[in-house]
């Protein structure tokens, strides 16, 4: 069955290319979906791909819409919402570029305020990714239901009551990947040292990752209950774990979360300084 919500899209790069998949995959009908980017390559790329029309200004036909997904880098924002503002009337906005607060968004949209603030991480790209979300108060629950399908198309959501917290989504989910990949690549230079090819040793690594994690998400058991469950008093993972333990791993990773927070507050007030 068809879904039908309009939808425009300010920004056509990566995240908006995996949305936009996602939507159609999920029934969507890619004819009530726009795009305004700058750029001509990715205006053709996305209506060769997709079929929906993609111009390169905001328009009357791109503003006659639902959702508003505001899907440019966040340095380029304040420029780039510079024709909507006075334009904006009943869309619900969502923003998916990391650290821009709701109160700097509303400021440049003259004050406009039916806005929900959203951090995606790259498994979205496949449609595995998790996106926290935090509405403006006057978002009704039509205008959030309609933000939550457009962000589950590309994987699971999570309501955030406080805006503050949006900066711990994206320390926590958002850099997420990254300090999975990390480990990946150190589990991996461990295979190489202790002997495998390079092949050998990123399949181990990669699968090992992968299904530790489906294991976890299909377990009603909290993951340090399932660590112990493979950690033999005396042997081979309780001596790696006790290693990692005196190195001090675990703060370390804690230490981290915590440290892309902070800058994640201080990128927000920079870029909202204007």
């Amino acid at each position: 069955m068809t879904e039908r919500m309009k939808i425009s899209f300010l920004g056509g790069g990566n995240m908006a290319t995996a949305l936009i998949g996602g939507l159609a995959e999920r029934g969507f009908a890619t004819a009530d979906i726009q795009v305004i980017d700058l750029q001509p390559d990715n205006r053709a790329r996305l209506a060769q791909r997709f079929g929906v029309r993609a111009v390169e200004a905001v328009d009357d036909e791109a503003l006659a819409c639902d959702v508003l997904v505001l899907a440019v880098k966040p340095q380029q924002m304040k420029a780039a919402l510079a024709p909507l503002a006075g334009r904006l009337t009943h869309q619900t906005v969502v923003s998916i570029a990391a650290g821009l607060r709701l109160a700097d968004l509303s400021r440049w949209l003259d004050g406009y305020r039916r806005l929900v603030r959203a951090m995606p991480n790259t498994p979205a790209l496949i449609g595995a990714g998790v996106t926290g979300l935090h509405a403006d108060p006057s978002v009704d629950d039509a205008g959030r239901n309609a933000a939550e399908r457009v962000l589950a198309a590309v994987g699971s959501t999570v309501w955030i009551a406080d805006e503050a917290q949006m900066d711990a989504v994206t320390a926590v989910s958002g850099s997420g990947p990254a300090y999975v990949f990390h480990f990946i690549e150190a589990l991996e230079a461990a295979g190489s040292a202790l002997g495998f090819d390079a092949a050998t040793a990123r399949r181990l690594a990669i699968d090992t990752v992968l299904g530790a994690a489906k294991l976890a998400a299909g377990s009603d058991e909290a993951p340090g209950v399932l660590r112990e469950r493979v950690t033999s008093k005396g042997g081979t993972t309780a001596a790696a774990l006790a290693s990692m333990a005196e190195s001090g791993v675990f703060d370390a990773i804690v230490r981290a979360v915590r440290a892309a927070d902070a800058r994640g507050r201080e990128l927000g007030e920079q870029l909202g300084k204007d």
